[in-house]
């Protein structure tokens, strides 16, 4: 049985007082020679202090949960010389600069996968409330005007042909579960080749072949430079007329207001939207005020299993870094080397001060 680590010895990891399953907080208290600091996230001279000395930080991905002096910029990491490594609470890293993070030899990892079965769920949640007009049949039967059943008559979606844009974790399942609904799948992913994405379970296309055959299109891609407004007036102009439109993705992905204009002309026959360029959505936003639009709060990777999954996940991979061992899910790969000889010199009798 190993000694317990000397007070030197302790690798300080830090996080918000956000919430988070408490997985996490339970996961790196185990780890032998980690300690754990919970910093308010509305905190001033505390919360500097505490990201300065910390050698792993945890940053929720969501960027409307963290106030932007705490996500990790290049000024954050100037800040903090000790930080040797940062885990995103979830799949995307919207409050992580990957590329500073590299330049300061910080590695980066993401917890892709852990909450795929949720966010797949929520695609065909916002799909299936779509076309059996779930939202319609309510409202008639909490207004009394439900005078029959064919005035709320929707649709199958077996047999419809489902275009994914993206078909990584997610992707993946969504395609899965649509051969069992009887879809046909579409998928485009620049990332993948072809035999990868068959073997995924769709067949591979360009966007604008999936455009013009898709009865449903589902994005399932990250937020970077090359997807920021990716789907707009064009795009939405491409697709089938009363084609559906569905996003479990990220806001800023696709337009909205471009979206708004193809379900007013009738181009689009609705859309499911978990989310938003701004996160949540003012009240009076006009795509929440339409019947043919069902909404959700961001929600679809947001349960109870996704959530505490993620927390596992996150604990995991800092204890792997700090150890010395190569995380399954590193964003950066590049910096590894570099991370390594920063970890070793951390425990040099000449390195960095603890």
């Amino acid at each position: 049985m190993s000694a317990a680590p000397r007070p030197k010895d302790t690798m300080r990891v830090a996080r918000l007082d956000l919430w988070i399953d408490p997985a996490f907080d339970a996961d790196i208290g185990r780890e032998p020679g980690l300690a754990l600091q919970v910093l308010p996230a509305h905190g001033d001279a505390v919360t500097a202090a505490g990201l300065a000395g910390a050698h792993a930080y945890h940053v929720s991905a969501a960027k409307d949960e963290v106030p932007a002096r705490w996500q990790v910029s290049e000024s954050l990491l100037a800040a903090c010389p000790r930080l040797l490594c940062v885990s995103s609470g979830g799949a995307g890293y919207d409050t992580v600069d990957v590329a500073a993070c590299t330049r300061a030899g910080v590695a980066v990892v993401n917890q892709a996968g852990a909450n795929a079965a949720s966010v797949a769920e929520m695609t065909y949640a916002l799909l299936l409330a779509l076309v059996k007009r779930l939202r319609a049949s309510q409202a008639a039967l909490l207004a009394g005007t439900a005078a029959t059943r064919e005035a709320l008559m929707g649709h199958e979606i077996e047999g419809r042909v489902l275009g994914l844009v993206g078909i990584g974790e997610i992707g993946a399942r969504v395609a899965r579960a649509a051969a069992g609904f009887g879809m046909r799948v579409l998928a485009c992913d620049p990332l993948l080749p072809a035999g990868e994405i068959r073997r995924r379970g769709a067949e591979p296309a360009d966007l604008a072949a999936l455009l013009d055959a898709a009865d449903v299109v589902s994005l399932h891609c990250p937020l970077n430079g090359e997807t920021r407004g990716m789907f707009g007036a064009e795009q939405f102009g491409r697709m089938k007329p009363g084609a559906l439109f569905i996003s479990t993705a990220r806001g800023g992905i696709h337009d909205e207001d471009a979206l708004l204009a193809a379900l007013r002309d009738g181009r689009l026959a609705g859309a499911g939207l978990d989310v938003w360029s701004q996160e949540p959505p003012p009240p009076d936003h006009p795509l929440l005020l339409r019947p043919d639009v069902v909404a959700t709060y961001h929600t679809g990777g947001v349960t109870h299993e996704g959530r505490r999954k993620v927390a596992q996940g996150s604990a995991a991979q800092i204890a792997a870094m700090l150890a010395g061992r190569r995380p399954a899910r590193l964003l950066n790969p590049e910096v590894w080397p570099r991370f390594l000889e920063r970890l070793a010199q951390r425990h040099a009798p000449h390195g960095l001060p603890v």
